[in-house]
Order: C-alpha cells, then structure tokens, then sequence
C-alpha cells in the first residue's frame, strides 16, 4: 500500500479544502472496496478488552474518537473503523443549510501541526444530514451528533434551533454534543452562560433521553469554565467535552487574525484547563478530552486528568490512519507499565 507520507506530500499541495474534499470522496468510496477496508480494518483497530468501555449503554471498543469538524454531513462513518476510530462524531449541523464563512477559511502550519479554520458551521442542513445518518445507523462504532445554531438564527431565538436539532437526531445517534463554543459563528461563544446552559438542558431532557454533552472553549477562566459544567450537569448534562478550537493567536507564527486554531499546538493549553476540570469532575461525569492529541502519550495525560475518552482531529490529518492504532497500542503498554489491568483504572489516576 501507498504510504501516507507519500499521500500527504500529494495532499498538502492542494488548498486545504480542496484536499478535504479529496479525502471525503475517498472515505466515501471506501466501503465500497471491501478488500481494502477489511485490511485497513485489520490494520488500524485496535480491539483490546484492556480498552473496552461502556458508557450511555453503548460499547466503546477503544477510547480513541474522531472530532466534530471533519465529518460535517455525515458522509463518512462506515470509513472510520478502517482508520481505527473507536467513535466518530459528526456536524456540527445547523436547523437549515449553510455554506459558512467565505473562502479561504481553512489553513495548514504544517511545521506546527496544526490548523487554523473559520469554515462557520458549513453544513448541508438537518434533513440532509439526518437522511444520511440514518442510512448507517446504528454504525460499527458509536455515532455522536454535534449540534449548533445557525448564523443568521437571532440569540433570543438560539434555544429553538438547538429543539429542531435535537428532536432530528434523537432517535439516530448514541449522543448528542451541545456546540456553543465555536468561535467561527458571531457572538455564540455569548451563550456559555449559566442561564442559557441551564434553560437549554432543562428543554433538551424535556424531549428525549439520549445522552447529551456539552462542548467549551479552551478560553476562558477555569472557575468560569468550572461554573458553567456544574451547571450543565446539575441541569442534566451527561458530560463534558474540552475543548474546542482557541482564538488565542499567539500559539501560531503569523496566524491570521480569525477563525480557531487546532492541532498540536494547542495541547497544552486544551490540557491545562481540562485538569482543572477532571480534578473537580472526573468523579462526577463523563468527561471527553479532545485538543492536540495525537499519540499515546498525550492521551495517556489525558486520561490520567480525567478523560474517559478522547478526541483527534487535526492530528488525524498530520499524522493519518495509523494514528489511532499507535495511539491505542500505546495506551496498552502504558496502562501496563503502571500496572493497571483496565482503561478505567487509570481515569483521573493524577487526583486519587
């Protein structure tokens, strides 16, 4: 098989975008190759009962997931067992299509590892999206559906976008992700508030008992940050993902002046404020680390601050399908050397 050294030499001399688009049209073809996928499969998931975990009633076979952002239309999932997902998440999806932000809007440091996007929740819309997914649901691997509202959805009226969302893809998913912390559409970072965090879960276990998380911000002030968990969950969260993209911009050489950065650098301060989380929350919650993860290493950080789970995105793109497999053979000779038996055992080990 080609490497993908060689692939992404080909891959990054297109426009970000455009090379998306290449490696979607791939993935989606890709189930239709059964030989190839089955030796991907065969390749790059890892199924080790050290790692096998059970949450929301749903069997997670290794705690290595894909990142809203790179699957936005549900296009993708059959692919993600072959580039060794234990789940995949999908959107974030808006009520009514979108095409997000103008052109260009995605951009690779590839010297850092990492990407700086303002894409603006582009998306084909719920119908689309939900017509899609329920074509492969129930999925190989759980299925998460990260929801948000749209651009041009006024903030009085950001509570009824999320009801749409939630109402379409209830039935067809293992969980639902809360996006309120993108920073690619204009002013909804406003609404990580305890009063809208407490009226949205109120009205979201009003109408349906599917698991729903909330995903914040990498930016803000940890006691903020503490605050705004707490409350989600005496609301009825069901767990916590940190962190989104960052707007601090002084991560990056010459960044441009919008958009979120993702990618390795931005591990450390992903990592920074998801311990003071898990330090008061990993007893309390499901808690999903995502930001800068790319090996075991990292990971194992995580998880040891409290992550049952944890998230790639820009690594995947930087580091490609054998990314998970290294990471999850890692977590296994890791968890070994510390002599623990189980993934569990090693959850929020730095606070016992």
């Amino acid at each position: 098989m080609i490497s993908y050294s060689t692939i992404k030499n080909i891959m990054f001399k297109f426009d970000p975008e455009t090379a998306h688009n290449i490696a979607e049209c791939g993935l989606k073809l890709l189930p239709y190759c059964c030989t190839l996928q089955n030796k991907m499969i065969e390749e790059n998931f890892v199924e080790d009962d050290m790692l096998k975990q059970e949450f929301f009633g749903v069997e997670f076979k290794n705690p290595v997931g894909l990142g809203a952002g790179f699957d936005k239309n549900a296009t993708m999932i059959e692919s993600m067992t072959a580039m060794g997902f234990g789940f995949t998440e999908i959107g974030t999806m808006t009520p009514k299509p979108q095409d997000g932000n103008p052109k260009p809007r995605l951009f690779r440091f590839v010297e850092q590892e990492s990407i700086q996007n303002a894409m603006g929740f582009n998306n084909k819309g719920a119908a689309v999206v939900s017509k899609n997914l329920s074509k492969v649901y129930p999925a190989a691997i759980p299925v998460g559906a990260n929801i948000g509202k749209n651009k041009l959805t006024p903030q009085d009226d950001a509570l009824h976008d999320y009801k749409v969302l939630i109402r379409e893809f209830r039935d067809i998913c293992d969980y639902l992700v809360i996006n309120i912390s993108s920073p690619n559409t204009p002013n909804l970072r406003d609404l990580q508030n305890e009063s809208f965090i407490k009226e949205l879960f109120e009205m979201a276990n009003s109408i349906t008992t599917k698991p729903i998380l909330l995903k914040i911000a990498p930016d803000m002030d940890v006691d903020v940050a503490l605050n705004l968990c707490n409350t989600a969950i005496q609301s009825g969260a069901d767990g916590i993902i940190a962190t989104n993209t960052t707007i601090d911009y002084s991560l990056l050489p010459n960044p441009k002046s919008f958009g979120g950065i993702s990618g390795a650098v931005l591990a450390d301060k992903s990592y920074n404020l998801f311990k003071e989380l898990g330090r008061e929350l990993h007893d309390k919650t499901m808690l999903i680390s995502v930001g800068g993860i790319s090996d075991a290493s990292e990971a194992y950080r995580r998880i040891k601050a409290g992550a049952s789970l944890v998230q790639s995105l820009s690594g995947f793109i930087f580091k490609g399908p054998h990314m998970c497999a290294n990471i999850n053979k890692g977590l296994i000779e890791l968890l070994k050397k510390d002599g623990y038996t189980h993934i569990s055992q090693a959850i929020g080990a730095d606070f016992k």
